[in-house]
Formats: C-alpha cells, structure tokens, sequence
C-alpha cells in the first residue's frame, strides 16, 4: 500500500468534521481517503499507460467516490460544497 496508519490518520483529522483521527466512518474521510487513492492510481497511470486492471481500479474508485459525494450532497448541502471547495473537486 502506498500509505501508512499515520498518512491516513492526518487526512481523516484534517478532513473529518469532528477533527478526530479515528472519524473513518464520516463521508467527509471517506471521500478525502478515496480521492488520495485516486491521485496515487492517476500518478501511476501516467507512467503505465497499458496498466488495465490500474484503470479499472480508479474508474470504480472515481464511482464510490461520485456516490458519496451524492449522498453527502443529499443530506447535508453546505458540508458538501465546503468539502468540494476543500478538495478542489470541482472546477
């Protein structure tokens, strides 16, 4: 794996709304774990253009992702915008 238990617990605290490393479960770290994930598989990509099951990961990384931001969007519409803004999701 490309991170270790402290990588992870500083996004989950910097991205978690109650700013706890062990908030894993909250759609805020979920989405900022999943969107790491999707920078290290894109950076990967770029140098292994013919790497299919790579690609294959992030297009359902790029889902998972996409569905929490919905459900996200869907019940709470400010935490959504400010962690789009935050992310830079978004253009």
């Amino acid at each position: 794996m490309y991170w270790d238990k402290a990588l992870k617990a500083q996004l989950v605290a910097q991205y978690s709304p109650r700013q706890e490393a062990t908030d894993t479960g909250s759609p805020e770290s979920q989405i900022s774990l999943l969107t790491y994930r999707i920078q290290e598989i894109t950076r990967h990509l770029q140098m292994h253009r013919k790497d299919f099951s790579a690609q294959r990961g992030l297009l359902k990384l790029v889902g998972q992702r996409k569905r929490l931001l919905n459900y996200l969007k869907r019940k709470d519409a400010q935490r959504y915008r400010a962690l789009v803004e935050r992310l830079n999701l978004r253009g």
